[in-house]
Formats: C-alpha cells, structure tokens, sequence
C-alpha cells in the first residue's frame, strides 16, 4: 500500500540544518513542502500558542508533468523546480531561520530519476532535501491537524479521525485513534493512493471537454484503491456509530468551502476550521461539472494555474466520500510546512526543557528511556 522507506539526499553546502538552534528558542522556523505540482516554504515565528507565519511562498511548478507516462520528471519540470527552490533559498538567507526541513514527496519518490534530481536541487539551494515515504506524508497532516481533531466547536469528542488530504501525486489516508481527555492521538493505520489531481488528469485526458462519463470513471476508478483499506480497518460501521470525524486537507476541499461561503476572494482565516456539509459539497462539485474549464479559471476563488486540477481533486474526494459517507467534514487549510514547523518547535522545547534539568536528572530519564526501548 505504500512506497519503500524515504532516501535521504547527501548534506549540500549545510546552509540551513534541521536540528540547528535545537535547545535555544529560534527566532524563525522554516519549512520546505517540494510537492508534484507546487513548490511551497514557510517562515514562522514561535508563539506562547505554537507558530505565526512570517513569510511564505507557493510556485506551481508541475515537477510531475508527464511523469505517469514515462516515469521520469522531465528537464522542463526539474528546471521550473530548480527556479523555484533558489526563490527559496534566497527569501531563506533573507531570514534568521534557526530550525530548517525540506521534503519531497510522490514525484520524487515515484520517478525512477527522483533522487538524482534532488542531489541537483541540493546542489543548487544550499539546503538538504529529504524524500519522505507516504507513511511520513501521513504523519504530518495528522500532526498539522491535531488540534482541529481534538476541537469541542465541532461537537462531542470522538473516538476515531479519519484524515484525507488529496495531493498532486498521491492521496494520502490516515486512520486515527484519538485520546479526547488526554488531547492525543495515534496513527492506527494509513493508505498512499497513487493517485494524485495530476496523475489523474494525465491518465483521463485534457479537462476541457470532461464528459460526466469520464468525470465518474475518475471516480471509479480511485475507489478501487480504498476498498482493502476499508475491509482492514471496517472504518464505515464506526461512523455508523458516530465515532468518527473526517477532516480534509487539500486544495480541493478548502476550494469547495470557498465556494460554499461563496467569499469574493480565497481568505484562509475564514475558510480553515470551517464545517463543511457533506450535501453542499456534492452541490459545489455539480456546479463545477457544469462550468467548464474557462469559467473555472476566471473564478477569484480558484484561478488558471490550479483549474485543470479541481475536477480530479473533486473526483478524488467524492470517491473517499462514497466509501465513507459522513454528514460534515472539518476543512483544514494547512499541510506538511505545518506539520513540520510543530514537530521541530516541539523537539525544541523538549531538548531545551531537558538542558535545564540537573545532571543527574537527565541521566536517569535517559537510562530510563533506554530500558523502555530495550525491553529490560
């Protein structure tokens, strides 16, 4: 169901490190998201409360263009990719960014020439780039999520999470397990679809002319790959007994709540942590069917460079939704660049909170901690 362990790149340069200001309170965090259609970084700040974003950028650079034909990113696609990343690297060196990770996912994973153009895109930036297993992908959007899973506005805490977030590439499902008195919560298991807005619009065709008949083969056709997640984990007789809630993280289903809200412009504040009725999905995604490509482009909630992409996105997403109907579902308008800043100000404060404790304090936690891990 998912792809072998990630390849890490060789340190280039060692501009940026990701344990670097590990220990201290890092005046800037960062975060690079090297994706199948968009290349995205975040620059934060630390707060009482987690993070405020100083700085962001998003290119769309399509580095999986043409990859589900041959298998390979093309010279075009690694050389957008490469523009982008030194945009990056310069807003970086602009910044005192103490803590620093960059990732790659579905593209450079699945196209036999990934890692070598990662050495090249290391080469160029100044910064490493690790490629990350569906599995990491997972782990992430559930860590940017976490509070949303856990907020009482959505109603009585549930037992159960089930998170989608539908990329260029691939479609990653997390199966969760959640603590509400405790706030945590677990991976109980995950799905890496193949199956990506890209990759599905390469294998059924230009959207121009999307005929409902081929609309719903891309439907068909992504349900064949949740049907053994579904028969393992038996998640529909847990919503059936009202345990679990469904979040989405995409630009699929944050578009379809812009829609929805019917806002004049995308505004993130108004359309993350926002409910999603599942009826007014179905109704927006009609809607969309209807419009064709061009008025797609031309709406100020979508745009031209992620238009050819939205019905696949919504194909993708009515499909998890067949499989696993459920009457609301929590949007989230954020990702992996979340995820990761969380996951590094968290091991800074841990490591710092340890560097105060006493000598002898820190010894018998760390020989304690050993014994856990050994079995002794």
């Amino acid at each position: 169901m998912d792809h072998p362990p990630p390849v890490a790149g060789p340190s280039v340069n060692g501009l940026l490190s990701p344990t670097a200001g590990v220990g201290s309170e890092p005046e800037f965090v960062g975060a690079l998201d090297l994706g199948t259609n968009n290349c995205r970084l975040m620059i934060a700040a630390p707060t009482a409360g987690g993070f405020r974003v100083v700085d962001s950028f998003t290119r769309t650079v399509r580095l999986g263009e043409g990859l589900h034909h041959t298998g390979r990113l093309s010279d075009d696609a690694m050389d957008r990719t490469v523009e982008a990343l030194q945009i990056c690297a310069d807003r970086l060196a602009r910044r005192k960014v103490g803590m620093f990770q960059a990732v790659a996912t579905e593209a450079c994973r699945r196209a036999v020439n990934g890692q070598a153009f990662v050495e090249r895109a290391q080469a160029v930036s100044g910064f490493d780039i690790h490629i990350i297993s569906g599995r990491e992908e997972a782990s992430l959007a559930v860590e940017s999520c976490a509070n949303l899973i856990h907020n009482n506005r959505f109603g009585p805490p549930r037992g159960r999470a089930l998170l989608f977030d539908i990329g260029g590439g691939s479609t990653e499902i997390a199966w969760i397990r959640t603590e509400p008195t405790l706030q945590t919560e677990s991976l109980i298991g995950y799905l890496s679809l193949p199956v990506g807005v890209v990759t599905l619009s390469e294998q059924f065709g230009p959207m121009e002319d999307l005929t409902p008949a081929r609309y719903r083969a891309m439907v068909d056709y992504t349900r064949t790959f949740l049907h053994e997640f579904e028969s393992v984990h038996r998640i529909r007789s847990e919503i059936r007994r009202n345990h679990v809630r469904l979040i989405g993280t995409s630009g699929t289903v944050t578009t379809l709540a812009s829609l929805i809200l019917n806002l004049p412009r995308y505004a993130r504040a108004a359309v993350d942590g926002s409910l999603l009725p599942a009826s007014s999905a179905r109704l927006a995604m009609r809607k969309l069917q209807h419009m064709g490509l061009a008025n797609i482009e031309n709406h100020p909630c979508i745009g031209p460079d992620r238009a050819p992409f939205v019905l696949p996105g919504c194909a993708i997403f009515e499909a998890i939704h067949d499989i696993w109907p459920m009457q609301d579902i929590i949007v989230a308008d954020r990702g992996l660049r979340d995820g990761m800043i969380l996951r590094m100000l968290r091991k800074a404060t841990s490591t710092s909170r340890r560097s105060t404790r006493p000598q002898h304090v820190r010894q018998a936690l760390s020989t304690q901690n050993l014994m856990q891990a050994t079995g002794l």
